[in-house]
C-alpha cells in the first residue's frame, strides 16, 4: 500500500472517530436514545479498529521495507566482492573462450553472438541488441555450432563451463 495514502486514512479515520467521540458526548448530555448512541459507539468501534489495522499494516509495511533495503545492500557488497575476488577467473575465461572462437574461426559477428548465447540472451534479444534480424542471429548461431562441432546453445555453454564445474579425476 502506497504510504501516503496509508496516512491519509488513518488522518481520516482518527478524525472520524475523535468527531464520533464529540457527538457521542453532545447526544448524551442532550439524553439521545440509547438506541442511537449504541449505533455511533459501533461507528466509533468500526473506525477505531480500521484505524489500528492500518497502522500496523504500514508499521509492518515499513519493517519490510526496511528489510528489504538491507537485504540489497548485502547483496551487491556480496556481489562487489565476488567480483573482486573472481576478476582474474572471469578474465582468463573471457581470453580462452576469444581464443576458442578464433580456432573455430568466428566471424566477428559470430563470436558476438556466442559470447550473447553464452550470456544467456534469447535470440530475439540478441537480434535487438544487434539492431538486426531475429532470422540473422540465428543464421549466425547455427553457424556457430557448426564450427565449433556442437549442436546447440546448451551444448556451447557446457563447452567452456563443464571443467568449472566438475572436478577433475
Amino acid at each position: 500500500m502506497n504510504s501516503s495514502i496509508a496516512q491519509t486514512t488513518i488522518i481520516a479515520f482518527c478524525s472520524i472517530v475523535s468527531l464520533v467521540v464529540l457527538d457521542l458526548a453532545w447526544d448524551y448530555a442532550k439524553g439521545v436514545p440509547w438506541l442511537h448512541i449504541g449505533t455511533e459507539l459501533a461507528i466509533l468501534l468500526i473506525a477505531a479498529i480500521a484505524s489500528g489495522l492500518l497502522l500496523r499494516l504500514m508499521l509492518r509495511e515499513r519493517a519490510a521495507i526496511r528489510q528489504l533495503k538491507s537485504d540489497l545492500v548485502a547483496a551487491r557488497e556480496e556481489s562487489q566482492h565476488w567480483r573482486r575476488q573472481s576478476h582474474e577467473l572471469v578474465a582468463g575465461l573471457g581470453a580462452a573462450i576469444k581464443a576458442k572462437f578464433q580456432e573455430w574461426r568466428l566471424s566477428e559477428a559470430e563470436a558476438e553472438v556466442g559470447l550473447l548465447l553464452l550470456k544467456g540472451l534469447s535470440l530475439r534479444e540478441i537480434a535487438e541488441l544487434r539492431e538486426t534480424s531475429e532470422r540473422t542471429v540465428r543464421e549466425q548461431a547455427r553457424s556457430v555450432y557448426r564450427k565449433a562441432g556442437i549442436n546447440g546453445r546448451a551444448s556451447l555453454s557446457a563447452y567452456f563451463l563443464e571443467d568449472l564445474l566438475l572436478p577433475q579425476p
